[in-house]
């Protein structure tokens, strides 16, 4: 029983980090679509930000 467990936590880490670096990218994709310096970069950046979070523009 204590090799599931293990494998249980183990997979739980791995889950929270890769959570973390999804909701990073998601954050770090939200600014360069406000901030970006042309509006050509600022709509390929709200493209990509739509795909992520799987939504349709509006």
């Amino acid at each position: 029983m204590s090799e599931i467990s293990k494998l249980l936590s183990c997979i739980a880490a791995l889950s929270g980090c890769a959570g973390l670096l999804y909701a990073g990218v998601l954050f770090v994709v939200a600014l360069v679509s406000v901030f970006a310096p042309t509006p050509e970069r600022r709509k390929d950046a709200r493209t990509t930000l739509t795909i992520l979070v799987r939504r349709r523009p509006r």
